[in-house]
């Protein structure tokens, strides 16, 4: 399935391309964001980490349809979003997770949780899915009111390696 454009009140998901480098490799290059990242994520950010990032990991799996990946942009500039959601997943199982981030200016504001909210919509309604996994570390407390906001459960913690260093981390349905 292609990755569809998603619209909120204040929101437009479109599908990220390679296009979007510039802009991500602009914003996503900040300590307050890729610290609670998984550790595979390179810190110090490489000059060329988002084309990177674009050309093997999303682009792939876009192809592969393995992942849903979109730029989160304000409806008065599509071209530079102001964030990242993706929806990877398992169809034939129906196994998936979902991540974001959104730049610093950005945050607090409400935008990640309209996006969880329209991207979850599309996973149960569209896609099928009854459930999916996600997680925070435990000292990422935007993330985890966000969860809260939008009607995940938390399951349980296990420890796991951040760019940060190894954090608690909640697992949430």
């Amino acid at each position: 399935m292609k990755t569809p454009v998603l619209k909120t009140k204040r929101l437009i998901l479109r599908p990220l391309s390679i296009d979007d480098a510039p802009w991500i490799q602009k914003k996503f290059n900040d300590w307050n964001i890729v610290r609670y990242m998984n550790a595979s994520v390179p810190w110090p950010y490489p000059d060329d980490g988002a084309e990177t990032f674009l050309k093997t990991v999303v682009l792939p799996n876009i192809q592969e349809n393995k992942a849903f990946h979109w730029a989160i942009c304000l409806p008065n500039n599509l071209k530079e979003g102001v964030g990242v959601i993706s929806f990877r997943h398992n169809i034939d199982v129906h196994d998936g997770h979902r991540g974001f981030w959104i730049e610093t200016q950005k945050q607090r504001k409400g935008y990640i949780t309209e996006a969880v909210g329209v991207v979850n919509d599309f996973v149960f309604n569209d896609l099928g899915f009854e459930e999916f996994r996600v997680e925070n570390a435990i000292d990422n407390i935007g993330s985890h009111k966000v969860k809260i906001k939008t009607g995940a459960k938390l399951i349980g913690t296990h420890e796991r390696d951040f760019v940060c260093g190894k954090c608690e981390t909640e697992v949430w349905t």
